[in-house]
């Protein structure tokens, strides 16, 4: 059985890869307890190399937010009014012409339902293909000010509606920051990089902290800045090793209330450019049995994918911890499809 199962995962992750557009990539598989355990590497990137996590970092930041919940320190139900002010906020949310700006919640943040747009896809000149050109710094009252040129795509808490958009986990980094009276970069390593001893993981800071190296298509790309501007969204470095550590602690129930957790378990459909994914509180949820797998799979991934190929998901019916990176920003949804393949194939 397990040798069926490391011939599936080789078998699936060699196609992947054979792409002429990835140029490197790890996988690394593991069950809950580790007595299955496989890795394999492409083009020189091991378990032990740094990658860019990407969205993944979303996950960090939830971690965050649900150790301060657990602890009384905020509330899913306060408005941003009590963490930032009127200036900033206002005029962020216009829809149907009425304003919301006022009305958005932590929890219309958490669970992406507060309609606000995504600056890093959206607009003539995103933030995305902006970072394809040249690298650049952008502030947090820079990202919210390119937002309110956006328009949003429905009211906040609108009943089965979610979109996906970076501001949202900006904004949490944020409020971590001022109830936490400290650094996003401290907070990650008081919530999770010292709990889990975490010593190759961390939100670059300084012009120094090593950034690997993106793909876009066949073009190697640097951009430091770019990161060090997503912090809360998408700006943490980690190695396939230790960002197993984290999603088994993540979903296992080491960094916060297990309990507390599982009955924040509503998950609305994102954007439709979002293929099959669901979001729940602060992490992606990817069905099996929908037409895109021809309704042949079962049960559901959890976790998180980052718009460089990086990827980290929980299949809980196989019980498989997923995580890796293909390192290709030029196809968001491949480690999405690999990820589903492997969970799909792997007996």
């Amino acid at each position: 059985m397990t040798t069926k199962r490391i011939q599936n995962i080789e078998k699936i992750f060699n196609k992947t890869t054979s792409s002429k557009h990835i140029h490197e990539g790890v996988i690394f598989v593991e069950n809950t307890n580790g007595d299955f355990s496989y890795s394999k590497e492409y083009g020189g990137k091991g378990v032990d190399s740094p990658l860019l996590m990407a969205s993944i970092t979303k996950l960090f930041t939830t971690t965050c937010i649900l150790g301060l919940l657990d602890k009384n320190e905020l509330s899913l139900g306060d408005r941003l009014t009590k963490y930032f002010d009127n200036e900033l906020l206002s005029n962020i949310h216009v829809f149907g012409g009425k304003d919301y700006s006022f009305d958005l919640t932590l929890s219309d943040l958490l669970f992406q339902t507060s309609g606000l747009p995504d600056v890093f896809e959206e607009g003539g000149n995103s933030a995305k293909s902006r970072a394809i050109e040249e690298d650049y710094y952008t502030t947090f009252s820079e990202q919210v000010a390119l937002v309110k040129n956006l328009k949003p795509h429905f009211a906040p808490q609108t009943k089965r509606k979610a979109y996906y958009a970076d501001i949202n986990f900006d904004m949490l980094g944020e409020i971590i920051e001022k109830v936490t009276k400290t650094t996003l970069a401290d907070a990650y390593k008081k919530y999770i990089f010292e709990p889990l001893a975490l010593e190759s993981t961390y939100l670059p800071e300084h012009e120094n902290d090593i950034i690997p190296n993106i793909y876009y298509m066949d073009k190697s790309i640097y951009r430091p800045k770019v990161i060090r501007s997503s912090r809360a969204s998408g700006g943490c470095i980690t190695t396939a090793r230790e960002l197993m550590i984290f999603t088994k602690a993540f979903f296992g129930g080491k960094l916060f209330n297990k309990e507390f957790f599982e009955q924040l378990s509503a998950a609305n459909k994102l954007q439709s450019s979002m293929g099959p994914i669901y979001y729940g509180s602060g992490y992606m949820r990817i069905p099996l049995n929908g037409l895109i797998t021809l309704f042949m799979g079962k049960g559901e991934l959890m976790g998180h994918s980052g718009s460089t190929g990086s990827f980290a998901f929980y299949y809980p019916i196989k019980d498989l911890f997923m995580v890796g990176d293909l390192n290709q920003m030029g196809n968001a949804a491949l480690p999405i499809r690999l990820s589903m393949k492997l969970a799909m194939t792997t007996k």
